[in-house]
């Protein structure tokens, strides 16, 4: 946006609101249709598993988080559209609980079986062969693969490596940072202790113990199966395939 604008001081209010609410238009209809292919590329990457799968999720990833159709979710609308969903498991997310109040709310609109677990439910339901997959979106991935997402991706995908389930990464390739070599140059933030010491507003944690809030944390490229792209699913080694992408566009 401030490309768009700059030198342009010339212009009066008026014609600069115009040109800024046209390119955010333009940015949703991009971003839109990039939900969809990667929904699409999404089912390709799940040929020959059949159907009736049972899906892991963590956080949100879907329309309330892109422009209408989602990453992660993108994938799992897809997936359910072709009939081939029988359940998805809804982390809680904690501490701010987006799976809980985001990711059900957007499944129970489309009529998407679904039920919510704590998060530290997921390892028994892995090991009592309820998961058949793990997708989950990113916020950032780095050239080797690594991938940065909401808190508590990390266990999952130690978890889905321990019990032999397959772990996906839903992302548009904007989202990779190929001059960030590896997961461990990912700043991580670490949030307002607020988050961690109440549950909507209600205080379960008193003021005199210390508390932390790292709001993301990294899933090694080891640990992924696939990373789901608009472009086409890439499969390890990551390094070298994240490169030929992005030397071919």
């Amino acid at each position: 946006m401030k490309k768009l604008i700059s030198g342009k001081s010339g212009l009066d209010m008026d014609n600069i609101r115009e040109r800024i609410v046209e390119e955010a238009e333009k940015i949703e209809k991009e971003d839109l249709e990039i939900n969809y292919m990667l929904g699409d590329n999404g089912l390709k990457a799940f040929e020959g598993a059949g159907s009736g799968l049972k899906i892991l999720t963590h956080c949100n990833a879907g329309a309330l988080a892109a422009s209408g159709y989602g990453t992660a979710l993108a994938v799992i609308r897809s997936l359910h559209k072709a009939g081939r969903i029988a359940n998805v498991i809804v982390d809680e997310t904690r501490p701010f609980l987006q799976g809980a109040r985001l990711t059900a709310w957007e499944l129970h609109q489309e009529k998407i079986p679904f039920f919510i677990i704590t998060d530290n439910m997921a390892g028994y339901f892995m090991s009592k062969a309820e998961v058949d997959a793990v997708i989950v979106g990113a916020d950032r991935i780095a050239a080797n693969g690594d991938s940065a997402n909401k808190i508590g991706t990390l266990s999952l995908s130690v978890l889905a490596g321990y019990y032999g389930i397959p772990f996906y990464i839903v992302a548009p390739v904007s989202t990779i940072d190929i001059n960030t070599a590896d997961g461990g140059l990912i700043p991580i933030e670490e949030r307002n202790e607020r988050e961690v010491r109440e549950v909507l507003g209600k205080t379960i944690i008193p003021e005199y113990m210390q508390v932390r809030n790292p709001a993301f944390d990294i899933a090694p490229a080891d640990n992924i199966t696939a990373i789901i792209t608009e472009v086409e699913v890439i499969y390890p080694p990551f390094d070298k395939n994240i490169k030929k992408i992005f030397d071919s566009i």
